[in-house]
């Protein structure tokens, strides 16, 4: 490991560490209470009986697979309606007013509606998923579109290349830096959208475990729980981030 990679490594660890530190100093020291903030060995056991009798992993895996089925459902449709979008001044002039409305919709205000057309279950916390992702991928794949070099444009004229090919072989690997910036926000957002959306409505998962903590004055089983969330959310964002080694995309953070 060169001094730059174990610098990346230890600098963030040393923080957190440090973190612990001054949390458990607080609580030792009588400035934080027991009854309002748990202190470290409280959530460490917390920890050990909530994984113990597996509610935490099933909590989890539930957050997970909402969080994921409404993100990969969103990614796709918000990648082709922003490039469609972007690349049609006349339907972007049309459709761009409704876009931003809807994106500045809060997601939690279709709550109500998804629980009357999906029912309960998944079904509702993915359409509310769905909803807060889709419409900000599109947004940034516009916006991007509108950064692309037009001299790109004319050297692929000039290779005789037609329009899926300009698609494949241009537009995409040229906004590839700020379609995974839009991926690696928007997955975090769908993250506050799916515990918000649990505490409301849903029946398991970490939001529900989290309103379920609160409801029982269980501040250990809270924080615990939101430690877990930070470090799923954490390592979502670096899954993301490995998209920007693709060869094609190097071209695109090159440019």
């Amino acid at each position: 490991m060169n001094n730059s990679k174990l610098r990346r490594t230890l600098l963030p660890v040393g923080v957190a560490l440090a973190s612990l530190f001054v949390w458990h100093a607080l609580c030792a020291t009588g400035v934080l209470s027991p009854t309002i903030f748990p202190s470290p060995a409280q959530v460490w056991d917390a920890a050990i009986k909530e994984i113990g009798n597996g509610r935490l992993l099933n909590d989890a895996i539930a957050s997970l697979y909402r969080v994921m089925a409404g993100f990969l459902l969103a990614a796709p449709v918000g990648v082709a309606l922003g490039l469609w979008l972007g690349l049609n001044q006349t339907v972007r002039t049309a459709l761009l007013p409704g876009i931003n409305f809807m994106r500045s919709l809060s997601p939690l205000a279709w709550i109500p509606f998804a629980i009357v057309w999906f029912g309960v279950g998944d079904s509702p916390t993915i359409f509310l998923i769905f909803m807060a992702a889709v419409f900000p991928i599109a947004i940034s794949v516009i916006a991007a579109c509108s950064t692309i070099p037009s001299v790109y444009y004319k050297v692929a004229k000039d290779y005789g290349l037609r329009s899926v090919e300009r698609l494949v072989k241009i537009t995409i690997p040229a906004i590839g830096p700020q379609l995974i910036a839009a991926f690696r926000i928007t997955a975090l957002l769908c993250w506050l959208v799916v515990v918000a959306a649990e505490m409301i409505a849903g029946r398991d998962g970490l939001g529900f475990a989290i309103w379920d903590s609160r409801n029982g004055l269980r501040m250990d089983l809270l924080v615990l729980n939101m430690i877990a969330i930070g470090l799923i959310g954490i390592a979502a964002d670096r899954i993301i981030a490995q998209l920007t080694k693709l060869p094609n995309v190097r071209w695109g953070y090159e440019r």
